[in-house]
């Protein structure tokens, strides 16, 4: 029972798995912001808005709080465990091996679900843009199974058009997304100008038709959005100097999409109404609240436009994240060593990627988003429940240590930060919750059956 809960040394966490530094400071930011920047905005907010109404300032503002205290967490630990494998390494060294492995298959769920989830978000963007110029994809090729189509051509391609860049290399990958980031902060203060033009306070009330039940299941919903600086985490070992870049990137990305989400939110509920979500639908949400400010087409094009490049950017960011924590759990022996392997050319993991590409590309051609995005949530809420636990565990081994970043406000921000995620946990749907004891269950079986066997723990104790 006690080699359950065997843990990693810090020596053995920081084996380096062959990869290029070639991100610093600003690069990790931009990457972090490009993962947040899109899923919530673009693909979710129609949705949010239904079930909160006006109060879904209220959902965000929930969410950012959680995610910003757990990014404290997060910040702390990517400090002292620069490891590319983000909140499974983190746990790997606090809590031990079978928490490490469950908060690893938790996030294979989050980030692959999240990829498939956006894909579906950008596919509806595209549909638009290529309608106002009468190309519009026939519905059996633009929607999954059960939404009136046969098979999401636009989300499976988005999938496999990012995992072919990332085989190219992470610093091409960065360039890219850094210049994406820029576009879409652009697209969203554009949006907000418009939407301003027609923005009515009336249409702000009733504030929370839905009440509080209404809120929190918006949070729960939009708090898919909010996994960006857990993908930064997973740059450690690509970063110039993580112990110093890493806690500005998480934070302050945190922080910077907070403030733009929120002036984002209100500009469309005042616009639009929040019973224009509810009796039209939430598809490629932000282009219809623009072509309602403006009584035409133009404005939502441009939108549509936007999202299109900055959605992408989210796809190829939290593909990236997926690749380098499966080669962390390889390096451990808790996966097969084939998804630890580095190309000598590229110094990338070409196979590892390859076999992420397919595996997420089926799923976003085939399911609904909104399914999908409440499976992300669910494992992220999770991985961030363990870290949150995970450097109070720190705290108490390492307590004379005062490298790396340290919170402030400790032991406050942590356990806050827990109370916040029951309280979005609660809130999710009951299905939602069988989904994931499923997903887990699945876990434990491979746990048992091959990753424990394998650990290179045996190696290593007594």
């Amino acid at each position: 029972m006690s080699s359950l809960f065997r843990r990693k040394s810090f020596t053995q966490t920081n084996i380096p798995l062959g990869l290029k530094r070639s991100m610093g400071r600003w690069t990790l930011l931009c990457f972090s912001t490009g993962s947040i920047i899109g899923s919530g905005i673009f693909v979710i907010l129609g949705a949010a808005i239904e079930k909160a109404g006006p109060a879904v300032l209220i959902s965000f503002a929930v969410a950012a709080l959680a995610a910003l205290l757990s990014a404290l967490s997060y910040a702390e630990l990517a400090s002292k465990i620069p490891s590319s494998g983000s909140s499974y390494s983190y746990a790997y060294v606090t809590l031990g091996e079978i928490v490490a492995w469950s908060v690893g298959w938790m996030l294979m769920l989050e980030y692959g679900v999240a990829v498939a989830a956006v894909a579906v978000g950008w596919g509806e963007y595209l549909n638009v843009l290529l309608a106002s110029v009468n190309m519009a994809i026939p519905p059996d090729f633009a929607n999954p199974p059960g939404q009136g189509g046969v098979f999401n051509v636009p989300a499976f391609i988005v999938v496999v058009a990012c995992g072919l860049l990332l085989i190219r290399g992470a610093s091409e990958s960065a360039m890219i997304n850094t210049l994406m980031v820029f576009l879409k902060i652009v697209v969203l203060i554009f949006f907000c100008c418009v939407a301003a033009t027609a923005f009515d306070a009336n249409k702000l009330t009733p504030f929370a038709p839905l009440g509080v039940a209404g809120i929190v299941a918006a949070a729960g919903q939009v708090f898919f959005s909010y996994i960006g600086f857990d993908a930064a985490s997973t740059a450690a070992e690509e970063a110039h100097d993580p112990q110093r870049d890493l806690p500005f990137a998480i934070v302050g990305s945190v922080l910077l999409v907070t403030i733009l989400y929120l002036l984002v939110a209100l500009a469309a509920v005042g616009t639009y109404g929040w019973e224009g979500f509810a009796s039209k639908g939430a598809e490629a949400a932000l282009a219809s609240v623009a072509n309602s400010a403006v009584g035409g087409t133009w404005a939502g094009n441009i939108i549509a436009l936007g999202a299109v490049v900055s959605i992408f950017s989210v796809v190829l960011v939290v593909m990236y994240g997926q690749t380098r924590i499966l080669m962390a759990m390889a390096r451990d022996g808790l996966l097969p060593k084939i998804f630890a392997k580095v190309h000598a050319r590229t110094q990338t993991p070409v196979t590892n990627t390859l076999i992420v590409t397919l595996l997420i590309a089926l799923p976003a051609a085939l399911v609904p988003m909104g399914q999908l995005a409440e499976a992300t949530s669910i494992g992220t809420l999770g991985a961030f429940a363990v870290v949150n636990v995970g450097v109070m565990v720190l705290r108490r081994q390492r307590s004379g240590t005062q490298a790396g970043f340290r919170m402030p406000l400790y032991p406050l921000i942590p356990l806050l930060a827990l109370v916040l995620i029951a309280v979005i946990l609660a809130g999710l749907d009951t299905a939602t919750w069988l989904a994931f004891l499923v997903w887990m269950t699945l876990g434990m079986v491979f746990y048992f059956a091959y990753s424990r066997r394998h650990s290179e723990l045996n190696n290593h104790h007594d």
